[in-house]
């Protein structure tokens, strides 16, 4: 199975490569805007931050070559009392938390004004086995092109989607361009941060990127039995 991996930044990637850090060494080659890092199974590429610059990266690599499955990877916002700083979530759903129109009633969902798309669906099967084999919490994963950084954002967020676990700024991005190729997705998250107020003094990012790296090292067992062939049932 080959896999592409898509982060944002450099950090994010090189604490998915780092899982493979006594396999063999990690090869380096040039896509459009970035470079590929491919470790075992995985091309990891740092696409940039937010849901075009992640898009649009992970559509120039998957038009370099073939894969099989996409993944959204890195750090992000974990809601309070449902991801706590230093775990892992798996998207059960990728969602567009900002992506429609304001009206006097309040946000409404660009679905609801007759076009376009919110959520994507990974493979149910999947998510259940990366969710049993890493230990993670699942639920909806919202994109946001703003990070949350009030209380009474994140409240208003949890209210709009009240199956979120963890917020980031890219999985809708990765998301859309692998749907275009018809590609199954997954988003792959450890929790830096709550949610809610900015307190970088809280923050682990370390911590977090460490989660990561732990949770790629114990994929490749679960991805060697898992096929495409299986859940596409996407309801």
């Amino acid at each position: 199975m080959r896999v592409l991996v898509v982060t944002a930044v450099p950090v994010e990637r090189d604490a998915v490569t780092r899982a493979f850090a006594d396999g063999p060494e990690v090869s380096v080659r040039q896509v459009p805007g970035a470079e590929i890092h491919r470790a075992g199974p995985f091309d990891v590429l740092a696409g940039g931050a937010g849901p075009a610059a992640a898009a649009a990266s992970a559509a120039f690599a998957l038009a370099a070559d073939r894969y099989d499955l996409v993944i959204s990877a890195g750090i992000g916002g974990g809601f309070t009392g449902v991801a706590p700083v230093g775990s892992l979530v798996v998207a059960g759903r990728i969602g567009a938390a900002d992506l429609g129109a304001e009206t006097p009633a309040g946000f409404v969902p660009v679905t609801d004004l007759g076009f376009g798309r919110v959520w994507h669906f990974p493979p149910r099967s999947l998510v259940r086995a990366v969710t049993a084999a890493t230990g993670a919490t699942t639920g909806d994963i919202v994109t946001v092109s703003t990070v949350t950084g009030s209380a009474e954002r994140a409240a208003a967020l949890l209210a709009a989607h009240p199956g979120a676990v963890a917020e980031a700024m890219e999985g809708f991005g990765v998301a859309e361009a692998a749907d275009r190729l018809g590609l199954p997705v997954l988003e792959i998250r450890a929790v830096s941060n709550a949610v809610g107020p900015r307190d970088r003094d809280a923050w682990r990012i370390g911590d977090a990127l460490a989660a990561l790296t732990d949770a790629f090292g114990k994929l490749i067992p679960v991805l060697e039995g898992w096929t495409t062939h299986h859940d596409r049932d996407h309801s």
